[in-house]
């Protein structure tokens, strides 16, 4: 057979050693003979070998034609590899020798072959036991190799190999052993490596997840400590590690697998990972089955994260109840406003405990998102209707109350109650059935949950300059009520109203006679507005601008400004919903309304809030011109909001005044 190796390396000396250096490098060797049980024949081959390759090397004129000869090699296109020819009788010697040269991976090959049919050599002689045994030491060898340069899963795989040689010969019990402590010591190694690869490797990810659930499996459980050769200290450093690399539905699957077997962590941390998936997916009914798993394990420990997960569903009061008895609560900023506390610790606690755990997540802690968002506040909504189904079988309802106590209600916020708060037109005071239009918009819940996404807007980076300003007496209910954006109202075509409908009128492209303003016509439209502490005169240019926008997309016309330099996205949502629907029904709305007058009422660095006069009237005509309903020219009276998002001050909201 051929070795691939040569005299240098064989003997273990560089190509610079001298003659007399090369001989007493012999004898060292010949004096280290390998101890591990090699039967004598073996011991002799390698000494043969060793003593061949001391001569040509000593030999001054054998070396410099076998050096020509190397160089010759080397140089060669066909990439040829230096070897050395033995015999068969020195076959084992040679693969010796070959390990102790650290080629371990080849001389293990090499031995594998060697025992398979139709090289094996016969049943129990000494050349199968020396072979045997050099396969075991080899594979050993060629695995640490591996793992010192941290590829570990090939490490494992030599292993297994050397496991499955091994049994198959029914030889060295006290090797396999050996082996497979190396393979056991390796676990959680391998469980990073192929976990920390690309998310487009399924299957070796896959054998990854297979590996640690062993592992766990194999400890007695996520806090179990059964593995003496791993300890806990050790094995949660190593979980900490390797759980960002895992995907949240990996985590999931994973966690819930280990939850199953009593593990109260593995119950918090699938609580995590489904409370990740659902803010992140904008799927609330995975937060609840978050809440569900904290609430049947350790309530009282994990407070804060139930009452954020409350927050997220739009379970206040037993939020609030939750937070104020959560230590992690009292140092969270807002003032004195529970609610402004319990969004700030929300929002902390999904930046720093939820979303960062995560290989496929990486996304804001964006509150104001989350409840802007259609599903949310559709599941949110159905969960009012049943938690108002389930008090309905107990008691009836007040009728001036809109849904259960813990929802977000005017009830909850409001200290005038919620018949105070009440919309003509929209909760049916008018005594007539809502149209198809106010059926998409109207009721509580969609009013409290666009309030407070407009709150959160405002929050983010200007709670410290103006929350104080509204948290005296009427705390979180004044401040969602008058910075909270307040209820829009679309546009009501179908019927002449029995009283003012509160609504968020658009100037006529000729405006019909209206009454002389109090407040002087802007002279100029610099829009978008961006000066700092804007004028009411610019304030009205900017109303004004935005009324005449939704003039326009309503009547079929294009705006004459950007509507996203006039108006915040939720009002050009609406906007945009309300033309759509006008489309599907091939009608226009004719709109005229006029401006009469501004006053400022609030100024902030931030908000503005300002009674406006407007004289309005509208028509909703078919595709042929023909008038279906019309809303008689009157005098409206709202209170708009103007809010600066960045450099730039836009309309927010509005409400009708009382």
């Amino acid at each position: 057979m051929e070795l691939p190796i040569d005299h240098f390396r064989l003997l273990g000396v560089s190509p610079t050693t001298d003659g007399q250096s090369v001989l007493r490098t012999l004898q060292q060797r010949l004096d280290r003979a390998p101890d591990q049980g090699f039967t004598h024949d073996t011991l002799q081959a390698r000494a043969e070998l060793l003593r061949s390759s001391a001569e040509l090397l000593s030999d001054e004129e054998r070396r410099q034609h076998y050096e020509r000869e190397l160089t010759r090699i080397a140089d060669d296109e066909a990439a040829a590899v230096a070897g050395l020819e033995i015999p068969p009788s020195r076959e084992v010697g040679g693969l010796l020798l070959l390990m102790e040269a650290g080629q371990a991976q080849e001389a293990f090959d090499a031995a594998s072959r060697g025992l398979q049919p139709p090289q094996a050599p016969a049943l129990g002689s000494s050349r199968e036991a020396d072979l045997t045994l050099l396969a075991g030491l080899a594979c050993q060898a060629a695995a640490a190799d591996y793992r010192n340069q941290r590829h570990y899963e090939t490490a494992a795989r030599t292993l297994q190999q050397g496991l499955q040689l091994l049994q198959r010969m029914g030889q060295l019990p006290e090797q396999r052993r050996r082996l497979e402590q190396e393979l056991q010591a390796l676990q959680p190694y391998r469980v990073l490596d192929l976990i920390s690869r690309d998310l487009s490797a399924l299957a070796p990810r896959q054998e990854g997840i297979a590996l640690l659930h062993q592992l766990v499996q194999r400890r007695g459980g996520l806090e179990g400590d059964a593995d003496p050769d791993f300890p806990a200290a050790d094995f949660q450093a190593f979980f900490e590690q390797i759980r960002p690399f895992l995907t949240a539905q990996e985590q999931v699957d994973l966690f819930s697998r280990w939850a199953e077997g009593g593990s109260g962590r593995a119950d918090r941390l699938t609580s995590l990972a489904l409370t990740a998936t659902g803010f992140v997916q904008r799927k609330p009914e995975r937060i609840q089955a978050a809440l569900q798993r904290l609430q049947a394990t350790e309530p009282a420990a994990m407070a804060t994260a139930m009452a954020c997960q409350q927050l997220l569903l739009g379970q206040v009061e037993q939020a609030r109840s939750l937070i104020g008895a959560a230590p992690a609560a009292a140092s969270q900023p807002g003032g004195e406003d529970p609610l402004a506390q319990l969004c700030s610790t929300c929002r902390d606690w999904l930046h720093a405990d939820v979303l960062p755990g995560f290989r496929d997540i990486d996304a804001e802690a964006d509150l104001e998102a989350w409840f802007a968002d259609r599903d949310v506040q559709a599941y949110i909504e159905q969960q009012d209707r049943i938690r108002g189904r389930q008090a309905a079988s107990v008691a009836a309802p007040s009728q001036d109350s809109w849904s259960g106590a813990d929802s977000f209600t005017p009830a909850a916020f409001s200290p005038l109650g919620a018949s105070a708060m009440a919309m003509d037109g929209v909760d049916g005071d008018d005594g007539e059935e809502p149209d198809e239009h106010e059926a998409l918009w109207d009721g509580p819940p969609f009013w409290e949950r666009w309030q407070l996404a407009e709150r959160l807007a405002d929050w983010r980076e200007h709670l410290p300059q103006h929350w104080p300003r509204w948290s005296a007496p009427a705390g979180a209910a004044l401040a969602v009520a008058v910075l909270g954006g307040l209820v829009w109202v679309g546009l009501r075509p179908g019927r002449q109203p029995a009283q003012p409908i509160p609504v968020e009128p658009s100037p006529p492209a000729a405006p019909a006679a209206p009454a002389a303003p109090a407040v002087p016509a802007p002279v100029s439209r610099e829009l978008p507005l961006t000066v700092p502490e804007p004028s009411e005169a610019q304030l009205q240019t900017l109303l004004s601008a935005w009324l005449e926008a939704k003039a326009a997309v309503l009547a079929g016309k294009p705006a004459a400004e950007p509507l996203s330099d006039l108006a915040r996205p939720l009002l050009i949502s609406r906007l945009e919903q309300q033309q759509q629907q006008n489309r599907s029904r091939n009608t226009i709305e004719a709109v005229e309304a006029t401006i009469q007058s501004l006053k400022v009422q609030e100024r902030s660095p931030q908000r503005i809030a300002a009674a406006v006069s407007l004289r309005y009237s509208d028509e909703q005509r078919d595709a042929d011109g023909r008038v279906l309903s019309r809303t008689p020219s009157r005098e409206l009276r709202n209170v708009y909001v103007f809010a600066r998002d960045g450099a730039t001050w836009h309309v927010a909201a509005f409400r009708a005044s009382r």
